[in-house]
Order: structure tokens, then sequence, then C-alpha cells
């Protein structure tokens, strides 16, 4: 069994801190620029400043929270913001649906809209002393001649013929497309999920197109996220959500630098409405998981892929003293940017890192899925805030894993929950050919896997089968065939007439993975030796065609989930021993009994009797 404290001592928290000397983050040193608090991720961040220097697109690959936007926003600070330029948009007297483009430096753009506007105001308020000097006259005159009602009808009519023979100045003033007056940095863009003009540009709907109230053309232009990110970063998670026409697009925009504005919404009215080419020299950052590349523009791929950097993001970090002090800054850098929660102290940074080393799911690994883990920090903060508790501690970080628990753990509960009401899985006695197998939804939840099996005559003439139900995915079907070698080579039985049902129970989301494999080889040769298993037993494993347990994934959320069902016991691979990281919780409430091979699977799950022990006998004097 593996002994794990309930307590953690000092010197415990003070390996997990990395012998950091401190009380609370409040004095952790955060460094100022992004791309120095990026953890974890070593060969990216290399990547990053020298793409920035050579201004080189890029992508990141990789499973999400691991860093990528942070990333991106690191390149931005790294870009020159000497370069930055405003872009202006102009009326066009030869052609008013083609409005002209000019860019100055950063902050002049503005400088250049008010003088304009201070121009037009001048002229207009000469315009308006001119007609209301007019006016006067007007009507003094026919007052004179007592002829007053004529005079008001004469300056009503002047007044309305005004405003077609005197220019509005106002329609001259050029529009600020891009400001990057004050900036500190290069721009940054997240164009994540945006589509036609809030991507490439549009113009506005004018509901008012004739009869001198309609807005000029170059005032309905409105900029695109591709020209907002001139001289910087234009950041796209999941690319491939792009259709194949928006990808083509923004591989135009890479290679010309310049894309015209034109209507791209439904109720545009700017069909007719094409600027001039509007430039967009940005560097583009996409990102996604594996499964982004499928859906990419092959050529906007050969793009980045060419002229740029292909980077695969890191799940996991190595356990080292250096990576745990990264990790308390990381907390430290969490509770700043939220502004909203307090400090943690030394305590509950240790839990922190301890819940990293959890959910790395790798021995001697810490997890760098950070935005879960700073989702867990945020918690925590809230219930230390809402008991004003001046420090966030461990009591407040072990009841906000309660809290913050992913949909997928939620569906794991609830889904223990309803099988233990509907009696779909047993904990205690015991049964032929039923096992309590573990399996994990997601990456982070755990559930118990009832596989029951039963062994009866062939329904065909020529030989028996193996009929596995449960929705089986392609790697769970090819676990079943290499139990069914197993059974020929060791148990010794001849089954070629027998058929060999195999039921995965309430496996409605289906079974994908090999990691039941024991459990189905158990649950087989219960049923074929009729010898029942202990049902206060759950077990985990892969199995090789020689009968050696394999290491597999989630072998922490798997034990959980048999605590949680009340499990006594729990087999697992002896590779996962060191994998194991229970908290202080679930520490100590069940048996881990660490295996290397079937035989001793069968040891401690099979009843004891003369039947197992002839069993066991044969089995390990074919094996070694």
């Amino acid at each position: 069994m593996k002994e794990i404290s309930r307590e953690i001592s000092e010197t415990e928290v003070d390996e997990l801190v990395g012998h950091l000397d401190f009380k609370t983050t409040a004095e952790i040193e955060i460094p100022e620029r992004l791309v120095d608090q990026v953890i974890g991720q070593d060969d990216a961040v290399e990547a990053i400043k020298k793409a920035a220097v050579q201004k080189r697109h890029v992508m990141l690959i990789g499973s999400p929270g691991t860093g990528k936007s942070m990333l991106a926003k690191a390149m931005a600070e790294l870009l020159p913001k000497e370069e930055l330029e405003d872009i202006l948009v102009y009326p066009n007297l030869e052609d008013p649906n083609q409005p002209r483009i000019r860019t100055v430096p950063a902050g002049k753009g503005k400088e250049i809209v008010d003088s304009y506007k201070q121009e037009a105001m001048k002229k207009s308020q000469a315009r308006n002393f001119f007609l209301f000097t007019l006016f006067i006259f007007i009507i003094g005159y026919s007052a004179i001649r007592g002829e007053i009602i004529w005079g008001i009808i004469a300056a009503a009519m002047l007044f309305l013929v005004s405003r077609y023979i005197f220019p509005k100045e106002e329609k001259n003033i050029p529009k600020l497309l891009v400001n990057n007056k004050d900036k500190e940095t290069a721009p940054y863009e997240d164009a994540t999920g945006a589509h036609a003009g809030a991507l490439f540009g549009d113009v506005r709907h004018d509901p008012f197109q004739s009869g001198g109230l309609e807005t000029p053309p170059h005032e309905r232009v409105e900029a695109g996220a591709i020209h907002r990110a001139h001289k910087g970063v234009l950041f796209i998670d999941e690319t491939n959500t792009l259709t194949i026409e928006s990808q083509q697009k923004i591989l135009t925009a890479m290679q010309e630098k310049k894309f015209p504005i034109t209507g791209q919404s439904e109720r545009s009215s700017g069909a007719m409405v094409r600027t001039e080419p509007v430039p967009c020299d940005f560097i583009l950052v996409a990102a996604g998981n594996l499964d982004a590349l499928t859906g990419m523009h092959p050529a906007l791929r050969s793009r980045i892929e060419g002229y740029g950097y292909e980077i695969y993001m890191n799940d996991t970090m190595k356990d080292t003293v250096e990576n745990r002090r990264k990790l308390v800054r990381f907390v430290a850098q969490e509770v700043i940017k939220d502004g909203k929660i307090p400090h943690f102290d030394r305590n509950a940074v240790a839990e922190i890192i301890k819940e990293a080393k959890r959910r790395a799911g790798r021995r001697n690994h810490l997890t760098l899925r950070l935005r879960e883990l700073g989702g867990l920090v945020r918690t925590a903060g809230d219930i230390a805030k809402s008991e004003n508790s001046d420090l966030v501690r461990v009591e407040h970080v072990l009841r906000a894993k309660k809290i913050a628990k992913t949909i997928e753990e939620q569906l794991a509960d609830k889904y223990i929950e309803r099988r233990r009401d509907y009696r779909l899985f047993i904990t205690e006695g015991e049964e032929v050919g039923r096992v309590n197998g573990l399996a994990v939804i997601g990456e982070t939840a755990g559930v118990v896997l009832p596989i029951m099996a039963e062994v009866t005559p062939s329904l065909s003439k020529e030989e028996g089968r193996v009929i596995a139900t449960g929705r089986l995915q392609e790697i769970a079907r090819e676990a079943v065939m290499n139990v069914s070698a197993i059974i020929k080579k060791y148990i010794g039985k001849n089954i070629s007439e027998k058929d060999v049902h195999i039921q995965f129970v309430g496996t409605y989301e289906g079974v994908e993975g090999d990691s039941a494999s024991i459990s189905i080889a158990t649950a087989v040769i219960s049923a074929i030796e009729n010898i029942p298993v202990y049902q206060s037993v759950a077990m985990t494993g892969s199995l090789s065609v020689k009968g050696e347990v394999l290491p597999v994934g989630g072998v922490t959320q798997k034990i959980e989930a048999a605590i949680q069902a009340g499990m006594k016991r729990v087999i697992i691979p002896k590779d996962n021993l060191d994998d194991v990281l229970l908290d202080a919780e679930s520490s100590g409430r069940i048996e881990i009994i660490p295996v290397s091979r079937i035989d001793e699977v069968l040891e401690y799950s099979l009843r004891d009797g003369e039947d197992k022990d002839r069993l066991l006998d044969r089995l390990r004097e074919l094996m070694d």
C-alpha cells in the first residue's frame, strides 16, 4: 500500500516551493516583460524572440491554456513601437466610392483630423454669419416695404437653397481609421472567432443614402483586425475554424501587406464602396490544437512554415527546483493580474504546486495547463475574499478544488452517483465475470467502468467469436483482441467453440484507449474459469500480448473515482506508482496495489480457493 501523509510537513512545503524564502506571494518579484513571465516554454520563447526581430510569422500548436496567447502578446511587446503608424481615410472627390488612404507617424493622425475640424468650424462660422446677416437684411428690407410675410418666405427659401449652394465642410474631414497615439507597445489584435467585417474591415450601412442627408462613404469605412494589427501582431486561435475564403484573404494580406476595405456584412450598403489598399503589415501568430492543422489552408500553412516558425507547446515541464520556483512566481503573477484577490501564504502556494504535480499525469513533471491552474488560484482567492481573510491559506485552496471542478469532473461525480443509485456497479461481495474497471472523461475526471463477461456456446458452426458491446472505439477494440490472444495462449482452454461476450456497462459516451485491458482479461478469465471477482476491487492497466501490465494515463484521477465509489482496493500498473499523487482528503482511504503481470492482477482480484491456485500455477508456469 502506498502511504501518503494527510498533512503537509514544513519540510515538504519547503521542497514544493523550491526552497524559496518567503511568507506570502507579495514578496515574490514579477518580471516586467511578458516574455519573461512565460513558464515552461523555453523553446517557444526563443522562437518568439527571433521571430520578433526578423518579423516572421509563427504557428503555435498545443493544448488549451499552455500560454499561446500570452506568447503572442509578449511578441507585440518586443516589436519596435517607433515604427507605428496612424491610418487615415479621406474623401475622394473624383470617385466618392473609392476613399483614399494615407499613413502618418503614430500620433499625427489625430492632429490632422483636429486641424481639419478647426478649419471646418471656421468656415462654418463664416458661412453662418453671412447667412444670418443676409437673413436680417431680407427681413429688415421686407419690413420697410411692408411685406414682412414675403420677406420671411424669401429668407426661408434662401436658407434651404444654401444647403445645396454652400458645401458642407464636415464631409471633407478625414476619418482616423487606426489610431496608435500614446501606445506603449506595438498593436496586439486577438481576432479569434472574428469573421467578415470584424476581420477584414467593413462599410457601415447608411439609412440616408440621398437627399443631402447621406453619410459620406469615407466616414462609413471601419477598420478590420488585420488593419488595427498594422506593425503589430494579429493573433488567431483555432485558425481552422475560419473559412477557406477567409484564410485565403489573410494569406493575400500577409503577402501584399495591404488590403482594401469594402462592404462585408449582409446589411452593408457599401457594396459600391471600396477603399484604396489599406496597410496591414502584421505578424500572424496562428494557434490551435493538433486538429487545427488538418483544416488549415495549405498555402497559408506553407507561408508560415517557409517564412516563419512552427512551435509545439509543452503540456508539462520537469519537476525541478527551478521550475517549482517558476510556479511560485506564477501564483504571484495571477494574484497581481487579477487585482481583486489576496496574496497566498507559503502553505497555500505549496498546495497549488502539489496540484500542478497531480494534474501533470506524469511522474516527476508539473502541468503547464496554467489557465486551469490559474482558475484554481482565482477560486481560492475568491473564497478567502468572501471570508475577509487577509491571505489565501491552504484550507481555501482545498475548498477551491471542490468548487473549481471541470465539467468533466462534475459529470464524473454525477456518473458515479447515478450508477451507484441504479447499482450499475457494486462494491461488495463477489461475482463471476464482473469487474470494476476505471476510465477517465476528458483529461481530468475518473469514473468507474463496470465490465461484464459471459461465455456461451458458439452460434457459428465454424468458430467462436469475441463480441464486445458499448460503443468501443478503434483502440479499445484492438485491446479486446489482444486480451483474446492472451486467453488462448495462457489459459490453455479451447474456446474456439465458444462465444465470449464482453459488455461495457452504461458507456453511452463511448470507450477509447486500452487502459481497460486488465479489466477485460480478468472478467473473461473469471467467466471461463467460473471464479468470482472481488467487487470491492477496481483496476486499470494496459496489457501486452505477453501478459505484461503496461502503464496508462490519468491514474490519480482513476484512483480518486474508485475512492468516491467506495472501493477498498485499486490495482494499477507498477510503472504508474510514482504517478499517484492524492490530495490530503483522498490519501490513505484506499489500498493501492501495483502489479506488473496479469497473474498478479488475478491474484488480488479473484476469490481465494483451489481453482484460483491451480489457475495461477498454470499461468505462471507458461509465463515464466
